[in-house]
C-alpha cells in the first residue's frame, strides 16, 4: 500500500497516549471558513473538490486599469461580483454540502455558500485533496464550468469539525468503502 497516498499520520500535542486512534477516513487540519454560518456536522455529505480559486483572478504582468470617472469603479466592482456569482451558481447547481478548494475563496463566495447552506474550506494541500478524492469517489475539478454530476463525492458517511488540543480538525469518516485512513497520535508533547 502506498502510505503517502492513503495513510496520514497526524501528531496533536495534548492529551494522553491512550487517546491515540486510527480513523477510517480522512482528517485534515482545517476549519470551515465561517464557523458561525456554516455547518460543522453533516451526514452523508456531497463533496465537491476544486483546484481553482473562487475569487476574482488578478491580472498577470502588472495589469493596469485606468478609471476616468467615479462610476467606472462601481462598474469594475460589479464585474467582479458577477464573476464570483457565476462561479458559485455553477457549483451550487450540483447541490453540494461541502466545497473544498486548494486555492483561495473570496468573502463574496463565502457569503453565497453560507446562504445556500454549503460548508466551504479553502487552501487545502494537494495531498489532502487527493486523499479525499480517492476515499470518497470525488474528482478534483480544475474549473467550475467543467463540473459534472459524477465528479461529486458521495462516499463519506459523516463530515465533522472537532477541536482537538488548540486546533480544529475536519473529519470525513464512516465511509461506505474506506480507501484511506488517518493515524492520530496524542501525547503531552509532539516529541513524545
Amino acid at each position: 500500500m502506498d502510505i503517502q497516498k492513503y495513510i496520514k499520520v497526524e501528531k496533536v500535542p495534548g492529551g494522553q497516549l491512550e487517546d491515540s486512534v486510527v480513523r477510517k477516513g480522512v482528517m485534515i487540519n482545517k476549519d470551515v471558513i465561517a464557523p458561525g454560518k456554516m455547518r460543522r456536522k453533516i451526514f452523508n455529505p456531497r463533496i465537491i473538490l476544486l483546484h481553482w480559486p473562487l475569487k476574482y483572478k488578478k491580472g498577470e504582468n502588472q495589469t493596469n486599469a485606468e478609471l476616468l470617472k467615479e462610476e467606472d469603479w462601481g462598474v469594475l466592482l460589479q464585474l467582479e461580483e458577477e464573476y464570483i456569482e457565476s462561479l458559485c451558481v455553477q457549483i451550487l447547481k450540483f447541490k453540494p454540502d461541502v466545497v473544498i478548494t486548494e486555492k483561495g475563496l473570496s468573502d463574496l463566495a463565502c457569503h453565497y455558500f453560507s446562504n445556500a447552506g454549503v460548508t466551504a474550506m479553502r487552501r487545502l494541500r494537494k495531498t489532502d485533496n487527493n486523499r479525499i478524492a480517492k476515499a470518497y469517489g470525488a474528482v478534483i475539478v480544475n474549473r467550475p464550468h467543467e463540473l459534472q454530476q459524477f465528479d461529486v463525492g458521495t462516499g463519506a458517511g459523516i463530515f465533522e469539525v472537532k477541536k482537538i488540543g488548540d486546533e480544529f480538525f475536519a473529519f470525513f469518516v464512516d465511509c461506505k468503502e474506506p480507501k484511506a485512513c488517518t493515524v492520530l497520535f496524542r501525547g503531552p508533547s509532539k516529541d513524545l
